[in-house]
């Protein structure tokens, strides 16, 4: 009997893929959704990092969020964060896929290269690069010397500190969108080249008239990941800055960290975290209907 159930199951073509898609969904429950709902509750709160002295304070944090200067500024630290690094990383990847795009032992050497900083821990390329850029015994800072060039104090500078961030978090996560340009272009036909050459389209014709608008998809993709992932900055800044000098690299996921976890306002770190939640959901849904748009055009 036990064995005919399994069969029924196992035959049951779509009962059988919601099992497979159970386990990830499980963490994604239990690890974001309830998270999620849990930090929209206590929004409305006023409690310590142990849940003491709860008490309910209705859109006080919410308020308060208007009169918060750091909230601000981090809220400015981390747009000019996203929209410098967001476009320059796709182009970077973009023109990088397109370039080894064709299959050679060398391509393939690049590709590997290119994608290694992806698969590390920007926690551990982030203490890396810290010593690298420091100003005393960097390794680029020595060799800037030896040619003469001023040394800067990457980040000690208030002017410096988040480009250096920016310029880093570029290198390690291009190769990741890179693999999956590299995936789109995998499938836009061969077809459509050959013929193009035959009509004496250059390369610079074929790319914008027909590698460009196959790919859009694909970029689409690429753009609102990386968005995501882009507001959401926070292991560089903690590893690298602490969110200084002078607050100038504070973003918003770090001093949601700071709120909750060294100020132990946990229900005012749940209202940034919130609005936070609501800026992402915005720029997603916004950028979604964009792109949408914009395939419809090609």
């Amino acid at each position: 009997m036990l064995i005919k159930r399994i069969e029924a199951i196992i035959n049951n073509k779509e009962r059988v893929g919601y099992y497979f898609i159970l386990p990830s969904l499980t963490v994604l429950i239990v690890f974001v959704f309830v998270p999620m709902i849990v930090s929209g509750f206590l929004s409305f709160f006023s409690l310590d990092l142990m849940g003491g002295n709860l008490k309910f304070i209705y859109f006080d944090n919410y308020l308060r969020l208007l009169k918060d200067e750091r909230f601000w500024n981090s809220l400015v630290n981390t747009v000019y964060y996203v929209f410098t690094t967001v476009p320059i990383q796709i182009l970077i990847a973009l023109l990088v896929a397109v370039a080894i795009s064709r299959k050679s032992r060398f391509n393939n050497l690049l590709r590997s290269i290119y994608f290694l900083p992806a698969i590390a821990s920007m926690t551990i390329i982030s203490i890396i690069w810290s010593f690298l850029l420091d100003n005393d015994i960097g390794i680029i800072t020595y060799y800037l010397s030896l040619l003469g060039i001023k040394t800067i104090s990457w980040l000690k500078d208030p002017d410096w500190a988040m480009p250096a961030i920016i310029i880093i978090s570029i290198w390690k996560t291009f190769g990741f969108n890179m693999v999956i340009l590299l995936a789109g272009l995998k499938g836009i036909p061969d077809s459509y080249y050959e013929a193009a050459q035959i009509d004496g389209a250059n390369k610079i014709n074929q790319f914008f008239y027909i590698t460009l608008p196959m790919l859009m998809p694909t970029l689409g993709f690429v753009f609102i990941t990386s968005v995501i992932s882009s507001f959401q900055v926070f292991d560089q800044v903690f590893v690298m800055t602490r969110g200084g000098p002078l607050f100038k690299t504070e973003t918003l996921v770090y001093y949601i960290y700071t709120r909750g976890f060294e100020a132990y306002t946990l229900g005012y770190a749940s209202s940034i975290a919130q609005t936070l939640f609501i800026i992402i959901l915005f720029c997603s849904v916004f950028m979604l209907k964009s792109l949408r748009k914009t395939e419809g055009n090609f």
